[in-house]
């Protein structure tokens, strides 16, 4: 039986189709705390660090639940993983809503981060298994569903705000959240077949062998990159709110820059994937990831509201395949029957590196009173995640050419 019978097929497409409107809703629980964080500033006080405490937990809270759902989906599928998820999202803003303190908000946001997960790492595991030829641009659809969410939910939560505080826009998402998720997360499941699964399986070894790295070696290493691109990319992406507020744009206008960013970030993700299935998920990565610096040394000089929209989106464009390309290179060198988890470590090391980006960002701005040394903080992990990737790409080339 040839590949195409087995991946890449008509129920494929309409899965990710279904994975994708999943992943724009479920992925709120990532953005709606920068929206409302000048908000929770204001009401409980205390420095921006302090502020930016719900949204560390929510990341950490994330990095977690990619690691235990990614194991849960290898084991049980997608479906049941869905709809507990949605279920817990739902809760934690129900919660959030109701917290009395900035610490009582912080914890509340594990939870939301927890299941959030579900709805990033797991969805991409799980599409990654449909697919092999359009793999790449399967991954980046799916992954791109995170930046719909950010590039739509904050507009509306901004204008929820305005009318109802932060409170009412979190009371609106506790219903919104498991309404639309768990009707769809139904559709979802179906299993791969065996057939489809031994082949895929077959092609990862046959590229394992490329890389004179062990399994645990190339994840470790994966890893540490994906720390590095994510402290980097939580700069803009955690505080251009707050960046904008303190200019005197308003939280509004900081808003819309975070959208435009991740519009840009959505188009970035599909040309990723395209790219991806003609290069291979290592060069993808590491062109995302010179794209991603360039962009960050554009916002040091960049003070005016026309400059800053105009660099919000460069860097939208320029780094939005960064982490889908992570999920790429798993599936391409590791065993697919471990994806979820693979996928989910990695995804963990990412966002463990969003979480530290977003408060040392806020940390150093408390210190300095400006986000210019933020942002050369940024830079200097950048250039770490650089450093790996290319060691990387180089090292599985030469284990190719000596394999001939």
């Amino acid at each position: 039986m040839g590949a195409a019978s087995l991946h890449d097929t008509p129920y494929a497409w309409t899965r990710l189709g279904v994975t994708l409107a999943i992943a724009a809703v479920g992925n709120v629980g990532m953005w709606a705390v920068v929206v409302v964080l000048p908000a929770v500033q204001a009401e409980f006080g205390g420095g921006r660090a302090g502020a930016s405490l719900p949204y560390t937990l929510t990341m950490v809270g994330f990095a977690v639940g990619s690691l235990a759902i990614g194991r849960a989906v290898d084991r049980w599928g997608i479906t049941a993983s869905l709809v507990a998820s949605a279920l817990a999202v739902g809760t934690g803003f129900a919660l959030a809503a109701a917290a009395g303190s900035i610490a009582a908000l912080s914890a509340i946001h594990l939870l939301i981060g927890f299941g959030t997960a579900a709805s990033f790492g797991p969805l991409i595991a799980d599409i990654s298994h449909w697919f092999l030829r359009r793999r790449g641009i399967a991954v980046a659809v799916a992954a791109s569903g995170n930046y719909l969410a950010g590039a739509i939910w904050p507009v509306l939560l901004a204008g929820v705000q305005v009318e109802h505080g932060w409170r009412g826009a979190y009371l609106s998402l506790a219903v919104i959240v498991p309404v639309a998720v768990v009707p769809l997360a139904l559709f979802l499941r179906r299993r791969v077949s065996d057939a489809a699964a031994a082949h895929d399986a077959a092609r990862a070894a046959d590229r394992a062998m490329r890389v004179p790295l062990s399994p645990r070696g190339l994840q470790g290493l994966l890893a540490l990159a994906g720390i590095g691109c994510c402290v980097a990319m939580a700069m803009p992406q955690v505080h251009i709110v707050a960046l904008c507020t303190d200019l005197g744009f308003g939280a509004a206008v900081g808003a819309e820059m975070l959208s435009l960013m991740l519009i840009g970030g959505v188009i970035s993700r599909l040309v990723s994937g395209a790219l991806a299935d003609r290069l291979g998920g290592l060069p993808t990565l590491l062109i995302g990831s010179a794209l991603q610096c360039l962009a960050l040394f554009l916002y040091l000089p960049a003070g005016g509201l026309v400059s800053l929209y105009v660099v919000s989106a460069v860097f939208g464009l320029s780094q939005g395949g960064i982490v889908p390309s992570y999920a790429i290179v798993v599936r391409e060198f590791l065993p697919p029957r471990e994806a979820g988890a693979r996928v989910g470590l990695v995804i963990f090391a990412t966002i463990v590196g969003m979480a530290l980006g977003g408060w040392m960002s806020g940390w150093i701005y408390d210190r300095t009173g400006s986000y210019a040394a933020a942002f050369l903080n940024g830079i200097g992990w950048n250039l770490l995640n650089l450093v790996i990737v290319a060691g990387l790409l180089w090292t599985a080339r030469r284990g190719r050419a000596v394999r001939g």
